[in-house]
């Protein structure tokens, strides 16, 4: 699913991004329901980046990504912890791409996540490639989901990557 999101683009560096677990529902621009084989997730885009809710067996989960005042929990590069009867593990990547190569993937990513049904992408006003985008799947008992939030004017692409389950145990 593809928006154009109605609103200023609030979170201008990715230096600003901040994570935060369990945090209550924020007011969302767009929301995407979905029910992967006995979880009920929402991908919600915020003016302030994303917030995805999770409801399944072994409880709820909520993660947000976004510009958060006041927040002192920076983006992590990685995080591992249980929630409930859980495993919860999140890693989050900056990366710093010419203006080139940021347009390409850019388009790529935009294309990729929209044309998915488990997928939702919006597009800030003011440039086609300052946009946030949420895809989630469910994976033999897991769910995880993989999040994209482009800066266009500082070339910066943050990719997370979150996964929520019980851990599978080790072949032998």
């Amino acid at each position: 699913m593809l928006t154009t999101l109605r609103t200023s683009y609030t979170d201008t560096r990715a230096d600003d991004l901040a994570w935060a677990l369990g945090r209550e529902p924020l007011p969302a621009l767009a929301v995407l329901d979905l029910q992967l084989s006995g979880a009920v997730i929402q991908l919600r885009l915020l003016g302030a980046s994303h917030q995805v809710l999770l409801d399944q067996d072994q409880g709820i989960c909520s993660e947000t990504v976004a510009c958060i005042p006041g927040s002192s929990t920076p983006l992590p590069l990685g995080v591992a912890k249980r929630v409930g009867e859980s495993e919860y593990e999140f890693a989050a990547r900056v990366e710093t791409l010419s203006a080139a190569a940021f347009a390409g993937r850019a388009q790529e990513l935009i294309a990729l996540v929209a044309d998915h049904p488990n997928g939702i992408v919006g597009v800030f006003p003011g440039s086609p490639y300052a946009f946030t985008a949420l895809l989630a799947q469910r994976i033999e008992g897991q769910v995880l989901w993989r999040t994209w939030h482009a800066y266009p004017q500082e070339g910066q692409l943050v990719s997370t990557r979150t996964r929520v389950g019980v851990r599978q145990p080790a072949p032998a």
